[in-house]
Protein backbone atom coordinates (compact mmCIF):
# COMPACT_ATOMS: atom_id res chain seq x y z
CA UNK A 1 0.00 0.00 0.00
CA UNK A 2 1.38 3.42 -0.92
CA UNK A 3 1.93 6.21 1.58
CA UNK A 4 -0.96 8.09 -0.08
CA UNK A 5 -3.30 5.17 0.61
CA UNK A 6 -2.08 4.83 4.19
CA UNK A 7 -2.66 8.54 4.80
CA UNK A 8 -6.18 8.42 3.33
CA UNK A 9 -7.08 5.33 5.38
CA UNK A 10 -5.71 6.86 8.59
CA UNK A 11 -7.56 10.14 7.96
CA UNK A 12 -10.93 8.48 7.34
CA UNK A 13 -10.56 5.68 9.90
CA UNK A 14 -10.16 8.30 12.63
CA UNK A 15 -13.35 10.06 11.48
CA UNK A 16 -15.58 7.19 10.34
CA UNK A 17 -17.65 6.69 13.51
CA UNK A 18 -18.63 10.39 13.68
CA UNK A 19 -18.80 11.16 9.96
CA UNK A 20 -22.60 11.16 9.56
CA UNK A 21 -23.10 13.08 12.82
CA UNK A 22 -20.66 15.76 11.67
CA UNK A 23 -22.61 16.34 8.45
CA UNK A 24 -26.24 15.53 9.30
CA UNK A 25 -27.87 17.88 6.79
CA UNK A 26 -26.17 16.68 3.59
CA UNK A 27 -28.94 14.29 2.50
CA UNK A 28 -30.93 16.68 0.28
CA UNK A 29 -27.85 18.03 -1.53
CA UNK A 30 -26.66 14.45 -2.16
CA UNK A 31 -30.08 13.54 -3.58
CA UNK A 32 -30.05 16.64 -5.82
CA UNK A 33 -26.58 15.79 -7.11
CA UNK A 34 -27.61 12.19 -7.84
CA UNK A 35 -30.63 13.53 -9.77
CA UNK A 36 -28.23 15.47 -12.02
CA UNK A 37 -26.75 12.16 -13.24
CA UNK A 38 -29.97 11.45 -15.12
CA UNK A 39 -29.99 7.78 -14.13
CA UNK A 40 -32.72 5.50 -15.45
CA UNK A 41 -34.42 2.37 -14.16
CA UNK A 42 -32.02 -0.55 -14.53
CA UNK A 43 -28.81 1.51 -14.81
CA UNK A 44 -25.54 0.33 -13.25
CA UNK A 45 -23.82 2.91 -11.04
CA UNK A 46 -20.78 3.09 -8.75
CA UNK A 47 -20.34 5.42 -5.79
CA UNK A 48 -16.53 5.76 -5.92
CA UNK A 49 -15.09 6.61 -2.52
CA UNK A 50 -18.53 6.00 -1.00
CA UNK A 51 -17.46 6.56 2.61
CA UNK A 52 -20.46 5.89 4.85
CA UNK A 53 -22.68 5.42 1.80
CA UNK A 54 -24.74 8.60 1.99
CA UNK A 55 -25.31 8.55 -1.79
CA UNK A 56 -26.42 4.91 -1.92
CA UNK A 57 -30.11 5.46 -1.01
CA UNK A 58 -30.71 8.13 -3.70
CA UNK A 59 -28.70 6.09 -6.21
CA UNK A 60 -30.89 3.03 -5.48
CA UNK A 61 -34.04 5.15 -5.80
CA UNK A 62 -32.82 6.42 -9.18
CA UNK A 63 -32.00 3.02 -10.71
CA UNK A 64 -34.80 1.07 -9.04
CA UNK A 65 -34.79 -2.57 -7.99
CA UNK A 66 -33.55 -3.77 -11.39
CA UNK A 67 -30.49 -1.50 -11.32
CA UNK A 68 -27.06 -2.20 -9.87
CA UNK A 69 -25.61 0.04 -7.15
CA UNK A 70 -22.05 -0.43 -5.91
CA UNK A 71 -20.25 1.52 -3.21
CA UNK A 72 -16.45 1.26 -3.23
CA UNK A 73 -14.13 2.68 -0.60
CA UNK A 74 -10.51 2.23 0.43
CA UNK A 75 -11.22 2.49 4.17
CA UNK A 76 -12.76 -0.53 5.94
CA UNK A 77 -14.01 1.63 8.83
CA UNK A 78 -16.10 3.75 6.45
CA UNK A 79 -17.65 0.65 4.89
CA UNK A 80 -18.47 -0.69 8.37
CA UNK A 81 -20.28 2.57 9.16
CA UNK A 82 -22.17 2.32 5.85
CA UNK A 83 -23.31 -1.19 6.80
CA UNK A 84 -24.14 -0.09 10.36
CA UNK A 85 -26.39 2.62 8.89
CA UNK A 86 -28.12 -0.04 6.75
CA UNK A 87 -26.94 1.44 3.48
CA UNK A 88 -25.66 -1.94 2.34
CA UNK A 89 -29.34 -2.68 1.59
CA UNK A 90 -29.19 -0.02 -1.14
CA UNK A 91 -25.94 -1.17 -2.74
CA UNK A 92 -23.17 -3.74 -2.54
CA UNK A 93 -20.15 -2.47 -0.59
CA UNK A 94 -16.68 -3.15 -1.98
CA UNK A 95 -13.33 -2.62 -0.29
CA UNK A 96 -11.55 -1.30 -3.38
CA UNK A 97 -9.15 1.32 -4.66
CA UNK A 98 -10.23 3.51 -7.57
CA UNK A 99 -6.73 3.02 -8.98
CA UNK A 100 -7.61 -0.62 -9.71
CA UNK A 101 -11.35 -1.22 -9.69
CA UNK A 102 -12.41 -4.89 -9.59
CA UNK A 103 -14.92 -4.33 -12.40
CA UNK A 104 -15.12 -5.22 -16.09
CA UNK A 105 -14.42 -2.55 -18.68
CA UNK A 106 -17.51 -0.62 -19.84
CA UNK A 107 -19.66 -2.34 -17.20
CA UNK A 108 -21.22 0.81 -15.67
CA UNK A 109 -23.53 3.57 -16.84
CA UNK A 110 -22.40 6.15 -14.31
CA UNK A 111 -20.06 6.96 -11.42
CA UNK A 112 -20.82 9.27 -8.53
CA UNK A 113 -17.80 10.54 -6.58
CA UNK A 114 -18.37 12.74 -3.53
CA UNK A 115 -15.27 14.44 -2.16
CA UNK A 116 -13.04 11.96 -3.97
CA UNK A 117 -10.96 14.13 -6.31
CA UNK A 118 -8.91 15.78 -3.54
CA UNK A 119 -7.84 12.38 -2.18
CA UNK A 120 -6.62 10.84 -5.44
CA UNK A 121 -2.84 10.26 -5.50
CA UNK A 122 -2.81 10.23 -9.32
CA UNK A 123 -5.91 12.18 -10.44
CA UNK A 124 -5.41 11.69 -14.19
CA UNK A 125 -4.58 8.00 -13.86
CA UNK A 126 -7.38 7.38 -11.38
CA UNK A 127 -9.93 9.17 -13.58
CA UNK A 128 -8.74 7.03 -16.53
CA UNK A 129 -9.37 3.92 -14.45
CA UNK A 130 -12.87 5.18 -13.63
CA UNK A 131 -13.39 5.84 -17.36
CA UNK A 132 -12.33 2.27 -18.10
CA UNK A 133 -15.28 0.82 -16.19
CA UNK A 134 -17.86 3.23 -17.67
CA UNK A 135 -19.44 2.63 -21.06
CA UNK A 136 -18.88 5.26 -23.77
CA UNK A 137 -21.46 7.99 -23.20
CA UNK A 138 -21.68 7.15 -19.49
CA UNK A 139 -21.59 9.92 -16.91
CA UNK A 140 -19.31 10.95 -14.03
CA UNK A 141 -20.38 13.29 -11.24
CA UNK A 142 -17.63 14.87 -9.13
CA UNK A 143 -19.44 16.28 -6.14
CA UNK A 144 -18.89 17.99 -2.83
CA UNK A 145 -21.75 19.08 -0.53
CA UNK A 146 -20.20 22.54 -0.17
CA UNK A 147 -18.39 24.71 -2.69
CA UNK A 148 -14.67 25.34 -3.01
CA UNK A 149 -14.64 28.64 -1.11
CA UNK A 150 -16.76 27.29 1.76
CA UNK A 151 -14.59 24.18 1.99
CA UNK A 152 -11.39 26.23 2.01
CA UNK A 153 -12.80 28.45 4.77
CA UNK A 154 -13.79 25.37 6.81
CA UNK A 155 -10.24 24.02 6.42
CA UNK A 156 -8.59 27.38 7.20
CA UNK A 157 -6.91 27.78 3.82
CA UNK A 158 -7.24 29.97 0.76
CA UNK A 159 -8.01 28.85 -2.77
CA UNK A 160 -5.01 29.06 -5.08
CA UNK A 161 -4.98 29.19 -8.90
CA UNK A 162 -3.67 25.61 -9.04
CA UNK A 163 -6.73 24.27 -7.17
CA UNK A 164 -7.59 20.99 -8.89
CA UNK A 165 -11.33 21.74 -8.69
CA UNK A 166 -11.06 25.14 -10.41
CA UNK A 167 -13.03 24.91 -13.65
CA UNK A 168 -10.15 25.27 -16.15
CA UNK A 169 -7.92 22.87 -14.22
CA UNK A 170 -10.64 20.27 -13.80
CA UNK A 171 -11.81 20.57 -17.41
CA UNK A 172 -8.24 19.92 -18.65
CA UNK A 173 -7.73 17.05 -16.20
CA UNK A 174 -10.96 15.38 -17.27
CA UNK A 175 -10.09 15.81 -20.96
CA UNK A 176 -6.72 14.11 -20.41
CA UNK A 177 -8.51 11.26 -18.66
CA UNK A 178 -11.13 10.34 -21.26
CA UNK A 179 -13.94 12.62 -20.07
CA UNK A 180 -15.64 15.74 -21.47
CA UNK A 181 -16.97 18.16 -18.87
CA UNK A 182 -20.60 19.02 -19.61
CA UNK A 183 -21.54 21.04 -16.53
CA UNK A 184 -19.77 22.87 -13.70
CA UNK A 185 -21.32 24.43 -10.58
CA UNK A 186 -19.33 25.91 -7.70
CA UNK A 187 -21.54 27.63 -5.14
CA UNK A 188 -21.31 27.90 -1.36
CA UNK A 189 -23.95 25.19 -1.04
CA UNK A 190 -22.40 22.65 -3.44
CA UNK A 191 -19.75 21.75 -5.96
CA UNK A 192 -20.78 19.57 -8.91
CA UNK A 193 -18.96 18.83 -12.14
CA UNK A 194 -20.53 16.45 -14.64
CA UNK A 195 -18.62 14.75 -17.42
CA UNK A 196 -19.36 12.27 -20.20
CA UNK A 197 -17.06 9.37 -21.03
CA UNK A 198 -15.73 10.01 -24.50
CA UNK A 199 -15.00 6.33 -25.09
Amino acid sequence: MSDDHTHVQEFFTARAADWDRRFPDDGPVYAAAVAELGLREGDRVLDAGCGTGRALPPLRAAVGPSGLVLGADLTPAMLREAARAGRDRDGALLLADVAALPLRSSSLDAVFAAGLIAHLPDPAGNLREIARVVRPGGVLALFHPIGRAALAARQGRTITPDDLRAEPNLRALLARSGWRMTSYVDEDARFLALAVHEG
